[in-house]
């Protein structure tokens, strides 16, 4: 069975990881398939939005603690050097780079638990909804190490550095909630009804002009990073090259006959 289910409908990809007998925790086996759905979402023209999601009562719960109490650390097979394992961790770690980064729009929903790297996960995604069951844990100071997949940037950036410090440092266990009371999601929602709202937003999502969306992300992403100044900057070049697009004069047009605009992505 595929550790990883890829799926496309329309213009939205939707990434399922399928390890339920084993809560979705991270493996190599995993980890590597989880890597090419996104890259192969990410390379794709056509997919204007990506969800993550997590077969069975798991989202994800981080990294499989059997491999971890043989020796190994997720991403890193077998008996080799503490380099080459930093290496490896790290070329699994761009899975939570692409979820942040890539010209899509990325949205995690938390079916169930999600702990660990799987929660570094969630939080790499642009947006996050949550089934009402699910639960969530940062873990890593319970499991004896530092954390990984960019949770500590991410966090903090979503919650607030002061609510993240105690998130990581007390490593207690939250439910759904308290996830959508600290605006860590978007909406709690009942579980049989998760689906449903995520497919909705991102069928919303992928109806607006790609270019503009993939601008939007670039100068949210980009704010994180630059002064004021060179925000300005950025956002005024990104604003009139957009501007200049068939999309922009399609939105115009459909505005002015009052009808939904149908874009291209030019």
């Amino acid at each position: 069975m595929d550790t990883v289910l890829y799926q496309v409908e329309g213009a939205i990809a939707t990434v399922t990881l399928n390890r339920p007998e084993r809560m979705n925790t991270m493996n190599e086996e995993l980890l590597q398939a989880a890597l090419g759905a996104l890259e192969r979402g990410a390379g794709d023209d056509s997919v204007r939005v990506m969800i993550m999601t997590g077969a069975g009562r798991a989202f994800c719960a981080g990294g499989d603690l059997g491999s971890m109490a043989a020796g190994d650390v997720p991403g890193t097979p077998g008996t080799i050097g503490v380099q080459a394992r930093i290496d490896n961790l790290r070329h699994a770690m761009r899975t939570s780079q692409l979820l942040h980064e890539m010209p899509k729009v990325t949205i995690a929903a938390i079916n169930g638990a999600c702990a660990g790297a799987g929660l570094a996960w969630a939080c790499a995604a642009d947006l996050r909804y949550c089934a009402e069951s699910a639960m969530f844990n940062t873990a890593f100071m319970t499991a004896g190490l530092s954390g990984d997949f960019g949770g500590t940037w991410t966090l903090p950036r979503i919650v607030g550095p002061a609510k993240a410090r105690e998130l990581y440092l007390l490593a207690e266990k939250f439910p759904a909630r308290e996830a959508e009371r600290i605006g860590l999601v978007s909406r709690c929602l009942p579980d049989a009804e998760l689906m449903a709202e995520v497919q909705r937003v991102a069928t919303r999502i992928a109806g607006f002009a790609p270019l503009t969306m993939r601008s939007i992300k670039a100068n949210l992403n980009d704010a994180d990073g630059l002064s004021f100044s060179e925000m300005l900057d950025r956002e005024a070049e990104r604003h009139i090259r957009c501007g200049q697009t068939d999309d922009a004069r399609e939105a115009a047009a459909a505005f002015l006959e009052k009808r939904q605009p149908v874009f291209a992505g030019r």
